[in-house]
């Protein structure tokens, strides 16, 4: 079970749930092609010698090291929606959440690269009364997270229209 369904208050109901994209694992894959690279060229230009193997290696481990930390990250930030706010989580040992309630949302922003238009991430930015979340960064389909959220606050709105006019 994850943090946003622990902290779920009684009849809140979870309304979406972003992730982070898989374009932050391509820095770990470039240098995982380039280690890829280092061994084969290496390896054909100087004939095959233990130090391309072992440089090839050392790249790979770095490499490796970079996926590890982008899928750790990946794992371990859970973005939400709820009929009653916005939650940011991040950290695993060391945990960083961020909320605020949908009522307070005054704009969501949303920053796509080319890039991140042709593969859907983006960053978000949730701009609240008094205050906003930090950007939310390489979120995958940010526009439709942008879309739930307004979605929510304005049908949370329209039900607090009718309830004040009652």
């Amino acid at each position: 079970m994850g943090y946003v369904q622990k902290v779920l208050q009684p009849g809140e109901t979870l309304v979406y749930e972003a992730e982070l994209s898989w374009v932050g694992y391509l820095p770990g894959l470039l240098v995982l092609l380039l280690a890829l690279v280092a061994f084969v060229v290496g390896g054909e230009m100087f004939g095959w010698p233990l130090w391309v193997d072992i440089v090839a290696g050392l790249i790979a481990l770095v490499a490796l090291y970079l996926l590890a930390a982008a899928w750790f990250t990946r794992w371990t930030t859970e973005v939400a929606i709820t009929d009653r706010r916005i939650i940011h989580k991040t950290g695993f040992i060391r945990r960083q959440t961020i909320e605020m309630s949908v009522e307070k949302v005054e704009s969501v922003d949303v920053n796509q690269s080319l890039l991140g238009r042709v593969l859907d991430y983006g960053d978000v930015i949730v701009r609240g009364t008094g205050a906003g979340l930090a950007p939310l960064k390489e979120i995958d389909a940010p526009l439709t997270f942008r879309s739930k959220i307004i979605g929510t606050s304005h049908h949370l709105g329209t039900t607090l229209s009718k309830t004040n006019q009652d």
